[in-house]
């Protein structure tokens, strides 16, 4: 039997239902506990309202994060909107507790900025273009944003002090694999702006901390995830110059075989590379054999350093290298790193 995967909506459209609520009851004196907005793709989508309220200065409502089946971590979280009526016909957007403010150039906002991005901001001027109210400031806040925000990219991209209002249409579709991807390119962007060329792609923690020990700019480091095929051609198509890939042996050498979604329920020939390349070298069969039935690269590592065959990891980046840049047809340069648990550098093709 097909499971069919729920939708959800999006901080943007959590905040554009309040503002709805609001307004209703600024218009109405009522109080609703549901709305319907339209979404940006033409959707429409009822939200449920937990509270609205009068404020001295405006009125709050408060809407809950219903993300569906995507693993969304503001899911269940609350997001409050205030809206307050200021002279003219303007809407100024205010961050609140728990969402963040731009600090770096390379997003779609401008540096000082709050973290509120233009697709939920068209969808609250939407929202307020049904009600004959003029000029309005907005307020967003989620408090548990502020803790929330430290297991996402927010830090490393420049948004402090809470998370960013996001969504494109305000529909939460679960498409978690593409949502993320498209979340990780922004720090390409970030780091271009700050004049960066040559960047450092790390798939995970180890490599950023052996790319930190070895002086690597921290706003050149790019967190890549499993995606590294899908980076670099972001990477090529924003002028990057150089890339070097900075990770453990067991997500780089499958690289060095030509694959670039490296989750290992996507691909993982991780061993039979090590096997091969160290075969290339002159180590024995039976000792190939072994690494083809060790259970990590870890493993199989000690077997190659058993037998004196670390030349094996230079050659290995080396091939990483040149298949990353063939990947990416020559339009930018690559250098690899490889790195054990321990952080120790096993191979290294880039220039010293």
């Amino acid at each position: 039997m097909i499971k069919t995967l729920r939708s959800g909506y999006t901080t943007g459209a959590c905040a554009a239902a309040g503002v709805k609520a609001a307004l209703i009851l600024l218009t109405t004196g009522k109080s609703v506990s549901v709305v319907e907005i339209i979404a940006l793709d033409g959707t429409p989508l009822q939200i449920p309202v937990a509270r609205v309220e009068r404020l001295a200065d405006g009125i709050r409502a408060e809407v809950i994060k219903n993300s569906g089946d995507d693993p969304d971590i503001t899911n269940g979280a609350s997001v409050f909107t205030t809206v307050r009526q200021i002279f003219g016909d303007e809407i100024i957007f205010r961050a609140g507790l728990g969402v963040g403010r731009v600090t770096k150039a390379g997003l779609q906002l401008p540096v000082g900025e709050p973290a509120i991005n233009p697709a939920p901001r068209q969808l609250i001027r939407n929202v307020a273009a049904e009600f004959n109210v003029g000029g309005l400031e907005v307020e967003i806040s989620i408090p548990a944003g502020v803790e929330l925000a430290k297991r996402t990219l927010n830090p490393i991209l420049g948004v402090e002090g809470g998370l960013s209002i996001i969504g494109t249409t305000g529909v939460l579709r679960p498409m978690s694999e593409e949502a993320f991807k498209n979340s990780l390119v922004p720090q390409i962007d970030v780091a271009r702006a700050a004049g960066f060329d040559e960047l450092i792609f790390v798939p995970g923690k180890i490599g950023e901390t052996i790319a930190k020990r070895l002086g690597f700019p921290s706003g050149a480091i790019i967190q890549t995830s499993n995606f590294i095929g899908y980076m670099l051609e972001a990477a090529a198509e924003r002028g990057v110059a150089k890339v070097i890939l900075c990770g453990h042996i067991g997500k780089l050498a499958k690289v060095a075989a030509g694959v670039f979604h490296t989750h290992n329920r996507v691909a993982d020939g991780r061993l039979e590379t090590l096997a091969a390349y160290a075969a290339a070298e002159g180590l024995p069969a039976g000792e190939v054999q072994k690494i083809l039935d060790a259970n990590t690269t870890e493993d199989a590592a000690q077997i190659i350093n058993a037998n004196r065959l670390e030349r094996v990891y230079n050659t290995i980046a080396a091939r990483a290298s040149l298949r990353a840049e063939r990947y990416v047809f020559g339009k930018l340069k690559v250098n690899t790193i490889l790195v054990d648990f321990a952080g120790n550098i096993l191979g290294n093709d880039a220039p010293r």
